[in-house]
């Protein structure tokens, strides 16, 4: 396993390595009041638009809208892996880098403790399935067999079997772990009395890992009856279900030569597609497909990921939510950032791991062939769920089908597929697409009602905010806002981005304002996915310089650094005033959308029973006072 490079020596080269100097070996540099500025080394121009901020060792490109930290920028300019990047400045600084693994010693920084223990656990899982020879560990072997991961699979999969009763308790604190650490990763846990229990018993183990194989986290599947039937690990400051597809480690060479991702629901169905010689098959732990997961897919599989839904009624729910990532960078318009998604439904409600081992692996690889594209595939459920022989049934079908392509509706690939549907549904082509031009972009999860009056904060000019531009470039990805969003929304996620680069620009802030990263209601995931990795860079490090808190957030987010170095407000004299006002400006936001929820279920009084109505009003009504005078006093300041 390749070794990785500590935190401290990290910083050590950060700190020798100076940005100005780095920078200014490929392009000249002029300074101008406290910044450097520059000609974009990343895009042509003549007019210099490239930012360096010596003292927070930052840069940010108003022209490209990319931005980072030193790493970052030879990452950007030279292609390199964040080690690579490392290693390369190490050495111009003339620093050793020691590298510290999983497994030979017992490494330092916090993350890398955790990684071992997980190692740890899972090199004991391995040999309790392989050579336990009691009852229960034959019965996990027998379940294993009898699904065809007999064999030689264990090993190569390294599965294993928790037996439970503090075994592994015992063999990690033998090893030197404490329990906080075994219970921080997940792998133990304390019960009522203190007293500390394996977190798993009498399961088949699936250990997951991260993209380079470093084991994370864990699914187990119970070996006889008893529930729950499946038990992942909890997140961890190693572990987001949200950013990591199980088997990525073994399939990304396959993906990289295919240029295809073939995305599955389970662990043996990935298990199972790869032992019968389909090597580009993921899966996700527990959650439905996310954005972030494709944007990790798309690093890999240059040409499409298809999604293979199972035949069932779960898997066919699975099929509606995919349409949920229909959005821009599935078109043309996109450019290089487009993502080809494709998705398939199994015949006859089989999953993947009993379609391949029924009809064997050149079935399935002719099944994934014939993928349709996403939006493609979405309009055909939506028209075959109605019928196109009676005119009720192609109208309903029309509005049905149509509204696929809302997220997408000013694309020239919307109005390609509106005229498809035209056709389909025996309208015309001039009202249909006359009907997709009022289409309003469907709502996201995360994107709440903007609440009403109030939520554009502070007004334009006042000398805390910029005033508000509903064509503006979104930071970190040149593109403008989202067609459709009201001017509230837009505010607020302005709003958002100002308050997560000046947490990030200013750390001691962020560490201020905690409570507020933690518990805001992002309207972008994006945002949430920031806040998160800041939280949990300074909760390692609580000292942590803003360049590292950027770049590790790079890490997680390719966008990152170009969304936490945009903000007008970092390079505010007191910057703490700002903060306040945005957090308590997003808390007030989520205020708003509550109440609003909450009177949605007033709008219909028969719904409730009346005392519960009762209860309902007047605790709704009481949300609206307190919000009622939070607005005016931030109005205020």
């Amino acid at each position: 396993m390749a070794g990785t490079i500590s935190e401290e020596d990290i910083q050590k080269v950060r700190e020798a390595s100076d940005l100005v100097a780095i920078i200014g070996e490929r392009t000249p540099v002029k300074q101008r009041g406290r910044d450097f500025w520059c000609c974009c080394p990343l895009h042509n121009e003549k007019t210099p638009s490239f930012k360096i901020d010596p003292v927070l060792q930052l840069w940010h490109c108003f022209g490209c809208n990319e931005g980072g930290d030193v790493f970052g920028f030879l990452m950007k300019t030279e292609d390199l892996s964040f080690p690579e990047a490392v290693r390369k400045l190490a050495e111009r600084a003339h620093i050793d880098i020691a590298d510290t693994g999983g497994r030979g010693g017992v490494p330092s920084s916090k993350k890398a403790r955790l990684k071992a223990v997980c190692e740890a656990t899972a090199a004991f899982y391995h040999t309790q399935l392989m050579r336990n020879p009691d009852a229960d560990a034959a019965a996990a072997r027998s379940y294993l067999a009898g699904r065809g991961l007999g064999g030689d699979v264990p090993r190569r999969w390294r599965l294993g079997f928790a037996p439970g009763r503090g075994q592994l308790v015992r063999h990690l604190s033998a090893q030197g772990f404490s329990a906080e650490e075994m219970v921080e990763a997940n792998v133990a846990m304390k019960d009522r009395g203190g007293k500390l229990r394996d977190r798993f018993f009498n399961r088949v183990m699936f250990p997951i890992g991260d993209a380079q194989g470093e084991c994370i986290a864990f699914g187990g599947r119970v070996i006889g009856k008893g529930e729950p039937k499946y038990l992942n690990s909890q997140e961890t400051s190693v572990f987001h279900k949200s950013q990591v597809l199980y088997g990525l480690d073994h399939a990304k060479a396959a993906m990289a030569a295919t240029g295809v991702a073939v995305v599955v629901e389970g662990y043996t169905d990935v298990i199972a597609l790869h032992e019968a010689g389909i090597g580009n098959a993921v899966a996700t732990l527990g959650t439905a497909l996310t954005m972030r997961h494709i944007r990790l897919l798309a690093r890999h599989a240059q040409h499409k990921i298809v999604y293979l839904f199972d035949g069932d009624e779960a898997g066919q729910r699975a099929a509606d939510r995919a349409l949920g990532f229909i959005d821009d960078s599935m078109t043309p318009e996109a450019g290089r950032a487009k993502v080809e998604l494709a998705a398939v439904t199994l015949p006859d409600n089989l999953d993947p791991a009993e379609f391949v081992g029924a009809r064997g692996a050149d079935a399935l690889r002719e099944l994934i062939a014939r993928a349709q594209p996403l939006l493609k595939y979405g309009i055909e459920r939506r028209l075959a769920a109605h019928d196109l022989g009676s005119a009720e049934g192609r109208s309903r079908a029309l509005v049905d089908a149509l509204a696929v392509l809302a997220p997408i509706k000013d694309s020239l690939l919307a109005k390609d597929y509106a005229v498809q549907i035209a056709s389909r549904c025996r309208a015309r082509e001039e009202d249909v697409l006359e009907q997709l031009a009022r289409l309003e972009p469907p709502r996201r999860a995360a994107e709440a009602d903007d609440g009403g009056p109030g939520r554009a904060g502070a007004p334009a000019g006042d000398g805390r905010l910029p005033a508000a531009d509903p064509g503006a470039a979104a930071p970190g990805g040149g593109a403008p806002r989202r067609a459709g969003l009201s001017q509230p929304e837009a505010n607020r996620r302005r709003f958002e981005r100002e308050f997560l680069s000046l947490a990030a620009q200013h750390p001691e802030l962020a560490l201020a304002h905690a409570d507020a990263l933690a518990s805001t209601q992002w309207h972008e995931p994006v945002h949430a996915t920031l806040a998160q990795s800041m939280l949990a860079t300074l909760a390692e490090d609580p000292a942590a310089p803003a360049a590292r808190v950027i770049g590790d957030a790079a890490r997680v987010l390719p966008q990152a650094s170009g969304i936490l170095t945009s903000g007008s407000m970092a390079g505010a004299t007191e910057p703490e005033p700002l903060a306040r006002f945005l957090a308590e400006e997003l808390a007030i936001g989520d205020a708003e959308d509550a109440v609003a929820a909450l009177r949605a279920q007033l709008s219909d009084p028969s719904a409730l029973p009346a005392d519960e109505y009762e209860m309902l009003f007047q605790t709704v009504t009481a949300m609206q006072k307190d919000l009622t005078r939070r607005r005016l006093a931030h109005k205020a300041v």
